[in-house]
């Protein structure tokens, strides 16, 4: 029995992450076409959730959405409306479906909703919800308008802000400014981190503190000893001084100058 379990367990989170990850593929187009395919790829990540609005009207309505899925758990509806006294009305259904895609939007609209009463000829109502790139973490959806004070083609009209259809932005930096972040980075991880060990562990003080303080001061003055050949030195092109020799022939005896002929006699 437990053998049985644990193969079946494997099987059925596989089976369950397949499924998942193609929810989007329950709407069916009105018109099946790559490029509504594509539009409605886009809104894989906001699947499997109800989107919950008041709305604006006298009398209060609440509106659930659902991309690609049942609302508030109403078989093939993509959208309801809600009154207080727990009537429910299904706006679109997920079975007739369009979608345009724009660079940071996507146009999705259920069609085959439940019948006008009077108005709008007693057709069928249809949800248009306009899912906009919203740089906020948090998906806001609301309610915009009902557009039924016409004889055809009327409509419900809601807004859905997420992050979901936000283009990628590719990323700018270039190689030689990633390889120089690499270096200040690990620069500063070996300077902090040295210091606190020098400060802490061994207990320097002063100069001292400073990671292999030794080592850097002998390639500075290297480095110094270095410039100043490079910079300063007289190079070839001066004579070298010359110094002038001492003589190392003994001296003559000068002649010895007698004063006694200034004697008095």
């Amino acid at each position: 029995m437990l053998l049985s379990v644990r193969i079946i367990t494997p099987l059925f989170v596989l089976f369950a992450g397949v499924q998942a990850r193609y929810n989007t593929s329950n709407c069916k187009l009105v018109s099946d076409s790559e490029s509504q395919r594509k539009a409605l790829s886009l809104l894989e990540p906001l699947t499997n959730q109800n989107f919950t609005t008041e709305g604006q009207e006298t009398e209060k309505y609440s509106y659930i959405f659902q991309v690609c899925g049942d609302a508030g758990g109403v078989k093939n509806a993509g959208l309801i409306q809600q009154e207080k006294g727990g009537k429910t009305v299904q706006i679109g259904d997920y079975s007739k479906t369009r979608a345009v895609a724009g660079s940071d939007w996507v146009l999705l609209i259920y069609e085959g909703g439940e019948q006008y009463d009077s108005h709008c000829s007693k057709e069928e109502r249809k949800a248009m919800i306009m899912i906009s790139c919203s740089s906020s973490s948090k998906s806001a959806f609301s309610v915009v308008l009902e557009d039924n004070q016409k004889q055809q083609d009327c409509y419900y009209l809601f807004e859905l802000d997420t992050t979901a259809v936000c283009p990628v932005v590719s990323s700018k930096l270039s190689a030689g400014s990633i390889v120089l972040i690499v270096v200040f980075s690990s620069l500063a991880v070996y300077l902090i981190g040295g210091f606190l060990y020098q400060r802490l562990v061994v207990g320097a003080k002063g100069v001292e503190q400073f990671p292999n303080f030794a080592f850097w001061s002998e390639i500075g003055n290297l480095s110094a000893d270095g410039c100043d050949f490079v910079c300063r030195s007289r190079g070839n092109r001066e004579e070298p001084p010359t110094y002038r020799g001492v003589a190392t022939e003994p001296l003559g005896e000068e002649p010895e100058e007698r004063d006694d002929h200034l004697l008095p006699m």
